[in-house]
């Protein structure tokens, strides 16, 4: 093929044994060249397929038969019937192949895995094993199309067939070549389930356009979407080749691609570690500590917040490029939260370091402890993301426990509140409290308060115990929301009730597991 480069020659051939990719660039160039030797090329093509002390011949399926090798009436073009071999001759690495636009040629060279395990070094990412991530550009995908419609023609005058399922994708031969490689350098082998991934993305400006009249035959292909720059994506175009017929094609593109200038352009080496969970239990002692930052209008309104005391440890240890905290449920910043405290987990996005012993965990939980009296972190672990799935399940049928304590209006005795230890599983209907109206939308919630308990402390104060269906709001119930909430303490007791403290005294959440200290 002019301007083929002979891995391309070779996928084409249909020739999937990896050892026969791994071969340097100019024993391959010149093992085709004489293979295409007149006098040479009939014997060579008679070799069994798996052999690699001579070049390659892939199994061409026949229309008669399922499949066959070359035989004594089939000349040795038959297995690439439209190599030059004089312009292969000329091929070598310096000269783009216009199949691949360079990415089986100078990519697969030393220098270049020597400039992407330095990229991988300088990161400081900690990982036992790697999988490599290739993104290679769509155009690749229409000049591969253009070349095998032109052999495919060739083949069809000799009474053969090719499939497009038997040239061997580009991915899949660079891959082959390069994990030895990249298993050298790195020093570790390569694994598809591994959590370490060394992403390359290639891109090839100069032929930019050779996917663009596909958008006028097939426009129902090339929808934009929010998270694309182009619309001209690999499975945009790959889906558009699949429909646009053979003779549009041949309309609009050169059935042997011209030989770029250029080669591939590596326009991003990133390494990313898959997130690792964190969970624990945290009290919050503080009634002036909001569980997350409390900025407004771009001022910060407290000092810091249960997240930023819990997560500063973390981030200096994991070394992520960003977290995600979530908990079960959130307390107000006035609001303690005591007992065995609220289950939590962060997410720790892209981790640098990744492997830590059990002691290692311990010894951030003691640093978060030590660090404010203002919190305090129990049965902090490593956990699995679908374990933290297990923190949300049912979040709205658990129970939570309170303790508030009640101021009201009239003066009150000790028998005016004793009829609400007796009220079970009260029914509430809740409208969306004002306070939170700006970020929650509008609703009536139902939920309910199983049990109460009071504890007189004199005649404008008394402290109620309550335990209650999780998402409760307790402050609402309590002074009724300007009768947003019914029925409410209020009216239950015919008079003005507020709450003046507030404290979780139990998540009924059993998760994460508890640890031995």
């Amino acid at each position: 093929m002019s301007g083929t480069c002979p891995r391309c020659v070779l996928r084409f051939c249909g020739v999937a044994t990896q050892a026969q990719y791994t071969s340097s660039y100019k024993d391959l160039a010149l093992d085709l060249q004489a293979f295409l030797t007149p006098h040479q090329g009939l014997e060579q093509c008679l070799k069994d397929e798996g052999e690699t002390d001579g070049p390659p011949c892939k199994k061409i399926r026949c229309e008669s038969t399922e499949e066959a090798t070359c035989d004594e009436t089939t000349s040795s073009a038959a297995c690439s019937p439209v190599v030059d071999k004089n312009n292969l001759a000329k091929n070598n690495h310096q000269q783009t192949c216009n199949i691949c636009l360079g990415i089986l040629q100078e990519f697969c060279e030393v220098d270049f895995v020597k400039k992407v395990r330095l990229k991988v070094e300088s990161t400081g990412h900690e990982f036992k094993s790697f999988v490599l991530s290739v993104s290679l550009p769509p155009q690749l995908s229409v000049r591969e199309h253009a070349v095998w419609l032109l052999v495919k023609k060739e083949m069809g005058k000799l009474g053969l067939t090719l499939q497009k399922e038997d040239i061997v994708q580009v991915k899949e031969a660079y891959k082959w070549i390069i994990h030895p490689m990249f298993t050298d350098a790195l020093g570790v082998q390569v694994d598809p389930k591994s959590e370490f991934e060394v992403s390359v993305v290639f891109a090839h400006p100069e032929t930019d356009g050779d996917c663009h009249f596909l958008a006028t035959k097939c426009p129902d292909c090339f929808k934009p979407t929010k998270n694309k720059l182009s619309v001209f994506t690999r499975m945009a175009v790959l889906k558009a080749l699949e429909r646009i017929n053979d003779e549009d094609f041949h309309k609009q593109f050169p059935c042997l691609p011209c030989p770029p200038k250029t080669s591939c352009e590596v326009v991003e080496i990133q390494c990313t570690h898959a997130a690792i969970f964190v969970a624990g239990r945290y009290n919050k002692f503080s009634r002036n500590l909001p569980q997350t930052p409390w900025i407004l209008d771009g001022k910060r309104k407290m000092e810091s917040s249960v997240e930023e005391l819990i997560l500063e440890p973390l981030i200096a240890v994991f070394k992520p490029d960003s977290f995600n905290f979530s908990s079960s449920g959130r307390e107000d910043v006035d609001v303690r939260t005591l007992g065995k405290g609220r289950p939590f987990a962060v997410e720790l996005v892209n981790p640098h370091k990744v492997q830590l012993s059990t002691s290692e965990v311990k010894e951030i939980q003691q640093k978060i402890n030590t660090s404010s009296d203002k919190i305090k972190v129990r049965d902090l672990q490593v956990v699995t993301r679908d374990a933290v799935a297990h923190m949300k399940v049912g979040e709205e049928e658990k129970t939570k426990c309170y303790s508030a304590l009640v101021w009201t209006e009239k003066s009150i005795q000790k028998e005016d509140i004793v009829f609400l230890d007796d009220l079970k599983e009260l029914k509430l209907d809740q409208k969306t409290p004002l306070r939170v109206l700006h970020r929650r939308p509008l609703a009536v919630r139902i939920r309910v308060i199983h049990t109460m308990k009071t504890e007189y402390v004199n005649e404008h104060h008394f402290r109620l115990y309550l335990k209650t269906q999780a998402g409760t709001y307790i402050k609402e119930f309590v002074h009724g929301d300007f009768g947003r909430t019914t029925p409410n303490l209020g009216s239950l007791m015919k008079t003005t009730a507020d709450i003046l403290q507030l404290d979780v005294e139990s998540v009924d959440v059993d998760w994460p597991p508890a640890l031995d200290d």
